[in-house]
């Protein structure tokens, strides 16, 4: 089968369309032909190894311990192992494969409860899109940050692969959304639901004088303390990394979530740090809010499995709206 393959960290050059033996299903796993695969931040940070710290936390020391990027997928299942009860072949499914990665190719092998059933109103390409970035933006809003119905919640990156699925999954929960964008895509952050849009080329949401119960920061370009002047006063902060490729770091976005974690037990805020894994439950609620038509994502642009350099290219140094995705 083909695939977009890495031996060694650095650029989008160093992937290569490569032939490789397909995967096969054992046990409790499911073989799905790959119709769709999205591209994250993850992706790119995997791909040049960086903030250098993350080779110490799994992804590899001197190279990527995945050789085949890409972890969202969408296809239809091909084969399941003995011990699949909920998936046959010829279902159409939507996963994620965590940090083993390998969705940039035909075919992928993937634990069965890292699959789930995809919606009839999403397309393949539609599905890939969701659920990295879709468990990130529920998990943040809902599992880490507690964000209940009436409350306000401020999505700094809204306009992001995860903050569009923010900016809906908190309307659906009866929140009074704020998001913040650039002036192109306050139209786009508004057409999803956003009660409230900041363009952040010409104000400062940390210094506007407004408070809100949540803040889901996905882009990590506000200090701490401006972040709680934005809060009520028992206000809760989330961060979940953000930003584009500037040349190699040592921490990145992870300086600002050590911090977090140091001041957090002397503070009244919540300072919270998202953390993330491949999760059923989550992918059924992101299922079941796709089918109810509360969620609907949004693609930035396709590109095809020989223009993933490309792909990558794009998302670790352009601001891309929504989410982009590698068609097959």
């Amino acid at each position: 089968m083909k695939a977009i393959v890495q031996d060694r960290y650095g650029s989008p050059d160093a992937l290569e369309v490569r032939d490789v033996e397909p995967p096969t299903a054992s046990g409790g796993e499911v073989l799905v032909r790959v119709r769709a695969a999205s591209v994250n931040a993850y992706d790119w940070h995997v791909m040049r190894g960086d903030p250098y710290l993350a080779r110490l936390s799994g992804i590899g020391f001197g190279g990527p311990r995945a050789r085949i990027r890409g972890r969202d997928f969408a296809g239809t299942v091909e084969a399941v192992g003995r011990d699949v009860r909920r998936f046959r072949p010829g279902d159409e499914v939507f996963g994620d494969l965590g940090t083993a990665d390998g969705a940039f190719a035909e075919y992928v092998s993937v634990r069965e409860d890292f699959v789930e059933a995809k919606p009839g109103t999403w397309t393949f390409e539609q599905a890939a899109a969701v659920p990295l970035a879709g468990l990130t933006a529920l998990k943040g809003l809902r599992d880490t940050g507690k964000l209940l119905p009436g409350q306000h919640v401020l999505v700094n990156g809204a306009s992001g692969g995860v903050g569009t699925f923010a900016v809906q999954i908190a309307k659906s929960m009866g929140a009074t959304v704020t998001g913040v964008c650039s002036t192109r895509n306050a139209d786009l952050v508004a057409s999803l639901g956003a009660d409230h849009v900041v363009d952040y080329t010409r104000d400062d949401f940390t210094r506007s004088g407004n408070r809100h119960d949540l803040v889901l920061d996905l882009v990590g370009n506000h200090s701490l303390t401006g972040l709680r002047r934005a809060l009520t006063p028992r206000g809760t902060i989330v961060l979940s990394g953000g930003g584009v490729f500037r040349g190699g770091s040592l921490a990145g976005p992870m300086w600002l979530m050590i911090r977090a974690k140091l001041r957090a037990p002397f503070v009244r805020h919540g300072l919270l740090v998202l953390t993330t894994s491949p999760d059923r439950e989550v992918l059924a609620a992101l299922r079941h809010l796709g089918e109810s038509g509360d969620l609907t994502p949004v693609i930035d642009r396709t590109y095809r499995l020989d223009e993933a350099r490309e792909a990558l290219r794009y998302v670790e140094t352009e601001h891309a709206r929504a989410k982009v995705v590698i068609a097959m």
